[in-house]
C-alpha cells in the first residue's frame, strides 16, 4: 500500500485552491436517484470516496460520467431508468455514507435493499436514526443476514420527526427521503452543516419543497417528482482548515483560494488565540506565521455546527505539540476519535488521553519517525506535524488519505514542503469515512 514521506522543516509559501465538499459531494450524489433527469455537479472532488459512491450508483443502471467542464472538473449522474434497488455489501463497505442511498431508492421506486455499512474506526455510528426515520414515513423495515429491506408500495408519507440528538447523516437521510412523500415532514432538532445546507438548496433547485434552510428545523413538503439540475458543490471546509493548520504548523505564508474562510470560524478563532494571522480575501484567506516565534497553547472542544468541527480535532491537536504550554482537547462528538495520539507521539509529541479528553504539553521539536495512519482526518494530522518534524516522517496506510484529500502532495509541495508519494500495491480501506 502507499505512504507518504514528509522532510520536515520547509516553511511554506503560495497559493492552495481548496477542492469541493467531500461530504457535500457524496450526499449530493445519492440524491441524483431521486430524478429521472440528468444531474450536473460541479466543483466534483476525485477521491476515493466518490469513485466508491459511482460504482455503486452504476450498479442500479445509472450512468456516470466524469469530465473537465468549462467550469472544473464535473461528473453527469443520469438515472433515467433504475435497473437495480440493491446495495451489495461489498460495495456499502468501502463507505459508510453508501447507506444514504436506501431511502432516495425507497423514495423514488417503493423498495429497496441496502448493506448495512459495518464497524467504524472511530466510534460507533449507528443507524438506527436513519431506520426509525425512515420507519416514521411510512416504510415497512426488515432487518435480515445484515441487510435492510424498505418497502413502501404506495409511496411514503409526511410526519413529524425529532431526532433524539443531531445526527448529520440522519437528517441528510431523511431529507432525502422526505422530498417525495406525501403531505409535510418536519424534521427537529435537525443537524446546521454547511454541506445539509448545500443539500438542501441542491434539491430546491430540483424542485423540493423545503423551509428552514440553516435552521434545526426543516419542513419539507413533498412533491410527485424531482427534475434535473446543474449545481456547484461547495468548498471543502475541513480540507480547508487542514491547510490552514499545516501552513501555521510550518510556518510561512499560503493563500487558500475558492475557499469560505467564514465555514471554518471556529477553527481559525482559536488559531488567532494561538498566535497565527488569518486574513480572510475575497476568495479565500491567508495563513501566516512567523516560526521563530512559538505558538500558545489553546484550549478546544469539538461541538456540532457552528461549533468546533470534531473532523478538525486530529489537525489541531498536531498544531498544538509544539505550542508553549498545555492545551485541553475536549472531543464530545466521538468516543474513540484520540487514536491519532499515541502516532504523534511516536514523533515526540507529549499528550495524555483520559476518555474524551486529551492533554497536550508542547515540545519544543518533533522529530520524524515512521507512523500509521488509522483513519482520514488522522492520517492528515500526521503528515502536518511532519512538516515540522526533524528529519523524515513516513505515513503507511495513506489510503485513509485518498478518501478525502485531493493531490494533497502536488498542493502542499507547490508551495515548497518537501514531501512525495512512495507507491505500494493497492488496498482496499475499512467502512471509515470522516
Amino acid at each position: 500500500m502507499d505512504s507518504i514521506a514528509v522532510n520536515g522543516g520547509a516553511q511554506l509559501y503560495g497559493e492552495i485552491p481548496v477542492s469541493g465538499a467531500k461530504n457535500s459531494a457524496i450526499k449530493l450524489m445519492a440524491a441524483s436517484i431521486l430524478t429521472a433527469e440528468p444531474v450536473r455537479l460541479t466543483n466534483m472532488p476525485r477521491l476515493a470516496d466518490t469513485k466508491f459512491l459511482g460504482q455503486l450508483l452504476r450498479q442500479f443502471g445509472m450512468t456516470v460520467t466524469e469530465s473537465d467542464g468549462p467550469d472544473g472538473q464535473q461528473t453527469l449522474f443520469d438515472a433515467r431508468e433504475l435497473t437495480s434497488t440493491f446495495a451489495p455489501y461489498d460495495l456499502v463497505r468501502q463507505m459508510r455514507a453508501s447507506f444514504n442511498v436506501l431511502g432516495p431508492l425507497l423514495a423514488r421506486t417503493g423498495h429497496a435493499k441496502v448493506s448495512l455499512p459495518g464497524g467504524c474506526t472511530i466510534g460507533a455510528r449507528p443507524v438506527d436514526l436513519h431506520i426509525d426515520a425512515l420507519s416514521k414515513l411510512g416504510a415497512a423495515i426488515e432487518l435480515e443476514e445484515g441487510y435492510v429491506s424498505a418497502t413502501a408500495p404506495k409511496g411514503l408519507k409526511g410526519a413529524e420527526i425529532e431526532f433524539p440528538f443531531v445526527s448529520v447523516g440522519a437528517t441528510e437521510h431523511t431529507l432525502m427521503a422526505a422530498v417525495l412523500a406525501q403531505g409535510t415532514t418536519v424534521l427537529r432538532r435537525a443537524a446546521r452543516e454547511p454541506e445539509i445546507g448545500d443539500l438542501v438548496r441542491c434539491l430546491i433547485s430540483m424542485g423540493a419543497k423545503i423551509e428552514g434552510v440553516d435552521t434545526d428545523t426543516l419542513t419539507i413538503t413533498g412533491v410527485t417528482s424531482l427534475t434535473g439540475t446543474d449545481w456547484a458543490v461547495i468548498p471543502d471546509r475541513i480540507e480547508m482548515g487542514s491547510y490552514a493548520c499545516a501552513a501555521a504548523m510550518a510556518g510561512g505564508e499560503v493563500r487558500l483560494t475558492k475557499a469560505r474562510p467564514e465555514l471554518i470560524d471556529a477553527l481559525t478563532v482559536k488559531m488567532v488565540e494561538a498566535g497565527v494571522e488569518v486574513t480572510p480575501t475575497e476568495d479565500g484567506v491567508i495563513i501566516k506565521r512567523d516560526r521563530a516565534r512559538r505558538l500558545k497553547a489553546v484550549d478546544v472542544a469539538t461541538e456540532v455546527y457552528p461549533g468546533f468541527a470534531t473532523d478538525l480535532q486530529a489537525q489541531f491537536m498536531a498544531l498544538m505539540t509544539t505550542a508553549d504550554g498545555v492545551s485541553t482537547i475536549h472531543e464530545n462528538i466521538f468516543e474513540n476519535r484520540f487514536m491519532h495520539a499515541p502516532e504523534l507521539a511516536r514523533l515526540g509529541a507529549d499528550i495524555s488521553v483520559h476518555a474524551g479528553e486529551a492533554k497536550v504539553t508542547g515540545v519544543e521539536w518533533l522529530r520524524g519517525a515512521p507512523v500509521m495512519a488509522t483513519d482520514l482526518r488522522a492520517s492528515v494530522s500526521l503528515v502536518i506535524a511532519g512538516l515540522a518534524a526533524e528529519g523524515e516522517t513516513t505515513i503507511g496506510r495513506v489510503y485513509h488519505l485518498d478518501r478525502g484529500f485531493e493531490r494533497l502532495e502536488e498542493k502542499l509541495g507547490a508551495c515548497g514542503a518537501e514531501i512525495r508519494r512512495i507507491h505500494g500495491p493497492p488496498v482496499e480501506g475499512p467502512a471509515d469515512e470522516h
